[in-house]
C-alpha cells in the first residue's frame, strides 16, 4: 500500500491515546480522528501527527476521510453503535478494518460480511485487543491439540478495572443477558448456568459464565459447536439467582442513565507507570471431545489494556503490509495463533501435555 498510512479512529479515548502515544514512540506516524475535533486536534498537535474530524452519520462523508488510507484501527465504542458505518466504509474503500470490540453481536455481523470482504480483498478482523487476541490464541493452540473436540470453556482472570468505554459497553451487554454457544447458536441462560471451579493460573475460583466475544470468535476459529466463557464470580448464589431482575431494572432508562453518569464521572482507566498498566491477566481454556478427553491450555499476559495497545499497534504493522487474500479473520488467523507469545509480558501458551480422562 505505497503512500498509504493509517487511520486510528477514537484516538481521544483511553486505549486510543495510549494507542497514539505508543504509535509516535515506535516511529509511526497514523491519522489520528474521531468526533471531537477539540480533542483529536489537541492530541495530534501534542504528538505532530496528522487529524480529521468527523462523525459516523454517513457513509459517504466518512469514505471521504478514507482516500489515503490503507487500514483502520476503530476505538470508539460502543461498537454496537460505531462499527458498522465504519466497516461499510472500508468496504467500499477497499481499506482494512480491525477494531478492538468484544461485542458478540459485532463479531456476528462483521462475520455476515467475509463474502464481501473478499470481493473487496480487504481484511476484516473485529477484536484486535484483549480479550479476544489471548483467548483466540488459546482456542485455536487447543483445537490444534485436540482436533475432534466438541465442548471449549475459556475464561480470564485479573486485575482489569474497565476504562469508562470498557464499562459503557458492559453496561449494555449485561441488559442484554448471560449467553452461551450450544450446538452452534448463541443460547440465553440464567446467570448461574453451570457455575463451576476453575484454576486459570493462581489458584481455583469460583467462576461464572459471561456473554464475551469469544462465543462468536472461538466459534470461527475452531468450528466447535458448544463454547462457554468463564470470569471470576464473587457474588452469592443468591444474587445470582437475581440476576434476571437486576437485567431488568437496567433497561429501564432512568436506571441506566444514573449508571451511565457514574461512568462517565469514574477514573477514565487504570493507572499507568512508565507507559505500562498495573496487574496482569491470566487466561485459561479447556477443550473436551465426545470420549470425555480433557487438554487444558494455560497463558499470563500484561494488563489487558496493555495487550490491547500492543494489539492496535500490530494490526496497523502487519495488515499496512498484508499481501493475502481478503475476507473476514479472527486474530489468530491472520497474525498467529501464537502470536500473543510475542507480546511484552506476556507466557508461552502452557497446554497439558497428556489428554487426561475426565471425571465421570
Amino acid at each position: 500500500m505505497d503512500n498509504k498510512t493509517w487511520l486510528l479512529y477514537g484516538a481521544n479515548g483511553y486505549s486510543g491515546e495510549r494507542a497514539a502515544r505508543a504509535a509516535v514512540q515506535r516511529g509511526e506516524r497514523p491519522v489520528l480522528a474521531g468526533r471531537n475535533e477539540q480533542a483529536i486536534r489537541k492530541l495530534a498537535n501534542e504528538l505532530a501527527l496528522p487529524y480529521r474530524a468527523f462523525a459516523l452519520d454517513d457513509i459517504s462523508l466518512i469514505r471521504e476521510q478514507l482516500w489515503d488510507i490503507g487500514m483502520v484501527v476503530h476505538a470508539a465504542g460502543p461498537f454496537s453503535a460505531t462499527s458498522l458505518p465504519m466497516l461499510r466504509a472500508c468496504l467500499a474503500s477497499s481499506v482494512h478494518y480491525t477494531d478492538i470490540t468484544g461485542e458478540i453481536a459485532v463479531f456476528e455481523k462483521a462475520q455476515e460480511l467475509d463474502r464481501e470482504a473478499r470481493k473487496a480483498g480487504i481484511v476484516v478482523c473485529p477484536g484486535v485487543g484483549f480479550d479476544v487476541i489471548p483467548t483466540d490464541c488459546v482456542a485455536a493452540v487447543l483445537h490444534e491439540s485436540m482436533p475432534d473436540a466438541t465442548t471449549l470453556a475459556l475464561g480470564f482472570d485479573g486485575n482489569l478495572r474497565p476504562s469508562r468505554g470498557t464499562a459503557r459497553t458492559a453496561l449494555e451487554g449485561i441488559a442484554n443477558g448471560i449467553f452461551v454457544r450450544r450446538a452452534n447458536a448463541l443460547r440465553r441462560v440464567a446467570r448461574d448456568f453451570e457455575l463451576r471451579r476453575i484454576d486459570f493460573g493462581r489458584g481455583e475460583r469460583r467462576a461464572a459464565v459471561i456473554p464475551w466475544g469469544d462465543l462468536s470468535t472461538a466459534a470461527w476459529t475452531t468450528a466447535i459447536p458448544n463454547i462457554s466463557v468463564y470470569v471470576p464470580e464473587k457474588g452469592s448464589r443468591l444474587s445470582l439467582k437475581l440476576f434476571g431482575a437486576q437485567r431488568l431494572l437496567l433497561n429501564i432508562p432512568a436506571v441506566s442513565n444514573f449508571l451511565l453518569k457514574k461512568i462517565a464521572a469514574a477514573p477514565p482507566g487504570p493507572k499507568v507507570i512508565n507507559g505500562r498498566s498495573e496487574g496482569e491477566m491470566y487466561v485459561w481454556g479447556e477443550a473436551r471431545n465426545a470420549q470425555g478427553d480433557v487438554v487444558e491450555a494455560r497463558l499470563r499476559t500484561a494488563n489487558g489494556y496493555d495487550v490491547t495497545v500492543e494489539g492496535m499497534l500490530l494490526a496497523g504493522e502487519k495488515l499496512m503490509n498484508h499481501k493475502g487474500r481478503g475476507g473476514y479473520f479472527t486474530p489468530s488467523q491472520i497474525f498467529g495463533k501464537r502470536i500473543i507469545e510475542q507480546f511484552p509480558n506476556s507466557s508461552e501458551i502452557a497446554v497439558s501435555d497428556r489428554r487426561v480422562k475426565a471425571a465421570s
